[in-house]
């Protein structure tokens, strides 16, 4: 069974074939894990991320079409997808914008802190509010609501790449106002 295509073993998967299913998941299982593993590089979710890929495999192995490249290329694209989806899905959480005056209160204690926050503030606060509204919407979006440019894109219904532009410009207009002496 070892000389089996990985068409056929991947075939074999489809239907059930247990024995078929062993051989193919001992096949590719090193190149699975070590794709999960370059992206999470953490052990434990590329385990995680390797079984969900060859689960998935089974579920899908009907749909694969060798026309569009071979099965370890597909799996180890399932593998990567996964892994980048999980890595997406642990990032912090945002903090809610309601929450940050009790947050900036424990950290500006002091009278001093206090005034040098609040000039800090203001500052940025300005600078945010001179940008474009397409810019400062893109800016807040990724910025305060950790939105990725492709959420950005989605909720604004523009283009990925004229979210990229929107959030890069916004970044270099604060960078330089936020620099330059006053």
């Amino acid at each position: 069974m070892g000389r089996l295509s990985d068409e056929a073993l991947l075939s074999g998967l489809a239907v059930g074939d247990s024995e078929l299913a062993v051989v193919f998941v001992r096949r590719f299982q090193h190149r699975v894990f070590g794709v999960a593993m370059a992206v999470t590089r953490d052990q434990q979710l590329a385990e995680d991320v390797a079984q969900q890929t060859f689960e998935r495999a089974w579920r899908h192995a009907q749909i694969y079409d060798s026309r569009r490249g071979s099965v370890s290329t597909w799996l180890t694209t399932i593998a990567h997808n996964l892994a980048i989806d999980t890595v997406r899905a642990r990032r912090t959480v945002p903090m809610a914008p309601e929450d940050l005056d009790t947050f900036i209160g424990v950290v500006t204690e002091t009278p001093e802190r206090w005034a040098l926050a609040n000039e800090a503030s203001a500052q940025l606060r300005a600078a945010v509010a001179r940008l474009p509204r397409e810019q400062a919407r893109a800016l807040m979006m990724t910025g305060v609501y950790g939105m990725t440019a492709q959420q950005v894109a989605d909720s604004e219904r523009i283009p990925l790449g004229t979210a990229k532009t929107r959030i890069r410009a916004a970044m270099a207009k604060l960078r330089t106002t936020l620099a330059a002496p006053e």
